[in-house]
C-alpha cells in the first residue's frame, strides 16, 4: 500500500458540538460489576468511537447520526467518564482496550474499524496492538502517545500535590470566577489553547466537580503524563499498523498535542493516510464536522478492512522496527500541502 497524500482543508466555522443536540441517547450495560455507558445507532460495519481524558461520548453527538446511515456506530463512555461508573481503578491504556474488547463481546460485535481521539487515540492503537484479530481499520485524531510534547496544564495535574490542588481549582467559587473571566482569557490566548480549543477545554475542567470525577481524572491523565509531559508512547510498535489501514487526522491549531506529532506518527506508520485540517484545533471534530465525516466515510469506502494473518504478525515482530532516526526526519504536516 502506497502512503497517502498530506491533505490540507480550508473551511468557514461551524457549530461546536456543544450546540447541537444529542439525538443518541445514552444506553447502559454492566460490565465486571460496573456500568458502562455508551450510544449505539445505525446498522451495517461496526464503527468504534473512542473519546478523549475528561471527555465522553457526546463529543460525538453532533456527527454520530450520520455516520450511523451506513453503519453501526457505537461510542462508550470510558470508565470514568462521562456516564459511565467511576471506581477506584486502573486507568491505563492497555485496561481501557481491554474494556473496548470486554463491551463488544457483550453487544456481540467481533471485529470493528476504531476511532480515538487524543487519550481515545491511544487506546484505539492499543487496542489494534492487544486484539490485531479484531481491528479492521485505524483512525487517530490529535492523539496522544506519539511524543513526550503536551500543554503545561496537564503536565501541571499530573504532577505531586494536584490531589489537594484539584478540589480547589474546580471549587463553585473558582468555576464561577473562570466563567467570569473566560473572555478576557480568550482574548489573550485561552492559556495557550487558543481559540479553537479554549472553550471546550475550559468546559471539560468545569465538569470535574465531583470528587469521583476527579479522581478517575488524574488516575486516567498519570497513567500516561508527569511532569515532563507524555510518558507512553506508541512509536515503538507503529510498525505494526503495515498492512492495517491507518487515517491520521490533526488540527493545525491543536493547542493541547502538537500538530507535528502528526507527521512524525505519519512517518512511522507504514501506509498511513495523513488529514490536516487548517483551521482546526485539537478538536477537528468539532471545528469542522462535515469534512470529518466527509474523510472519514472516504477512508472507510475506499480501504479494505484488515484481514488479520499471525503468520505475518509473527514476522512483524521478528522484524522490529526501523529506525526511529527516520520519525525525527518527518516533514512538518503544516509545510507541505500535498500532491
Amino acid at each position: 500500500m502506497e502512503r497517502g497524500h498530506v491533505v490540507k482543508w480550508a473551511y468557514g466555522p461551524v457549530p461546536r458540538a456543544r450546540d447541537v443536540a444529542q439525538e443518541v441517547p445514552v444506553l447502559h450495560r454492566d460490565i465486571h460489576g460496573y456500568r458502562r455507558a455508551f450510544r449505539m445507532a445505525g446498522s451495517g460495519p461496526p464503527l468504534l468511537l473512542v473519546h478523549g481524558l475528561g471527555d465522553s461520548s457526546a463529543t460525538w453527538s453532533h456527527i454520530l447520526p450520520r455516520l450511523a446511515r451506513n453503519r453501526t456506530v457505537i461510542a462508550p463512555d470510558l470508565l470514568g467518564h462521562g456516564d459511565s461508573e467511576q471506581p477506584r481503578a486502573d486507568y491505563a491504556v492497555a485496561a481501557y482496550a481491554c474494556g473496548m474488547r470486554d463491551l463488544l463481546g457483550v453487544l456481540d460485535i467481533e471485529q470493528v474499524s476504531v476511532v480515538g481521539h487524543s487519550l481515545g487515540a491511544g487506546v484505539a492503537m492499543q487496542f489494534a496492538y492487544q486484539f490485531p484479530e479484531r481491528c479492521e481499520r485505524l483512525v487517530i485524531v490529535g492523539g496522544g502517545g506519539v511524543g513526550p510534547e503536551v500543554h503545561p496544564l496537564l503536565r501541571l495535574a499530573a504532577g505531586p500535590g494536584a490531589e489537594l490542588a484539584l478540589p480547589l481549582a474546580t471549587s463553585a467559587p473558582v468555576r464561577k470566577a473562570l466563567r467570569a473571566v473566560a473572555p478576557l482569557l480568550r482574548l489573550t490566548g485561552g492559556l495557550g489553547l487558543g481559540r479553537h480549543d479554549f472553550d471546550y477545554v475550559l468546559e471539560r475542567y468545569l465538569a470535574l466537580s465531583s470528587d469521583t470525577a476527579r479522581q478517575a481524572f488524574l488516575r486516567t491523565l498519570r497513567a500516561g503524563v508527569d511532569l515532563r509531559g507524555q510518558a507512553i508512547t506508541m512509536m515503538d510498535r507503529s510498525y505494526l499498523t503495515a498492512g492495517l489501514p491507518t487515517l491520521i487526522v490533526w488540527g493545525e491549531h491543536d493547542g493541547v498535542i502538537p500538530v507535528e506529532h502528526a507527521g512524525i506518527a505519519h512517518a512511522a506508520m507504514p501506509g498511513s493516510r495523513l488529514e490536516v485540517f487548517e483551521d482546526a484545533g485539537h478538536f477537528p471534530h468539532h471545528d469542522a464536522p462535515d469534512r470529518f465525516v466527509s474523510v472519514l466515510e472516504d477512508f472507510l469506502d475506499s480501504t479494505s478492512p484488515q484481514e488479520y494473518d499471525p503468520v505475518r504478525w509473527r514476522r512483524l515482530l521478528r522484524r522490529g522496527r526501523v529506525d526511529e532516526a527516520l520519525y525525527a526526519e518527518a516533514e512538518p504536516p503544516h509545510a507541505s500541502s500535498g500532491s
